[in-house]
């Protein structure tokens, strides 16, 4: 089981969330292990293990559970469990918590991530696999940061934001469903070279994973929430 020790304190968190084992603080408590507790702010929430800290019983949660044949649907089937999750993460939180950032200097939040998300999905789908001369969303040409610059905590930057992700989402899958195969190649906007469907798939759910990855922290940090 993949563990990770929280300083100060007799918790692991595995893959299943927290857990509180007996006897395992001072074995890895050190110097500054004090130092480490003391500093945590007072309006992060406490790591505990409940069906309550996580977002959805996994009775009830609407991604997959694999096994899948074909290349084709395995691509997009874990594309589609990726998308889900980044939705998942997000759930349940008003435009303040969305827009909460990580810490100095990082400009990264669930919002921005979001924005980011919908600006990722037009570049490879619509701009680069369909030709469509359309401009990016938040960020002038040559510029990366935008998305994240003016994910402002403000209601109607959060509707866009989901209206346009879920645009963006759903003219993807709609080239994918239509496409003839996924050898399907097109030429990078950014630097000419070619890149086929097959590849681009594979890409996306590295993009979405990564990401994810970002959002446990950024959610974790907000109210507790962990896993799945």
């Amino acid at each position: 089981m993949d563990l990770t020790f929280l300083a100060g304190g007799n918790l692991l968190r595995g893959r299943r969330g927290w857990v509180r084992v007996a006897g395992m603080a001072d074995a890895h408590a050190g110097p500054d292990s004090d130092a480490l507790t003391d500093e945590a702010s007072e309006d992060e929430p406490t790591p505990t293990f409940a069906w309550s800290n996580m977002f959805i019983h996994p009775d009830d949660d609407p991604r997959s559970d694999g096994g899948f044949d074909d290349e084709r649907t395995l691509l997009v089937e874990y594309l589609r469990d990726q998308r889900l999750t980044l939705e998942l993460k997000c759930s349940g939180l008003d435009a303040v918590a969305l827009a909460r950032r990580s810490v100095p200097p990082s400009k990264m939040s669930l919002l921005g991530l979001v924005r980011h998300m919908s600006e990722v999905e037009r570049g490879w789908f619509r701009r680069t696999m369909a030709g469509q001369a359309v401009p990016k969303l938040y960020s002038a040409e040559g510029e990366r940061d935008g998305a994240f610059d003016d994910a402002v905590p403000d209601p109607a930057v959060v509707e866009e934001a989901w209206a346009t992700w879920r645009e963006e989402v759903a003219f993807a899958e709609r080239f994918v469903a239509e496409a003839a195969d996924l050898g399907v190649k097109a030429r990078q906007v950014h630097d000419g070279q070619a890149i086929s469907l097959r590849e681009l798939l594979l890409h996306m759910v590295e993009e979405y994973a990564r990401h994810n990855g970002h959002a446990d922290f950024l959610r974790e940090r907000i109210d507790g929430k962990v896993g799945q």
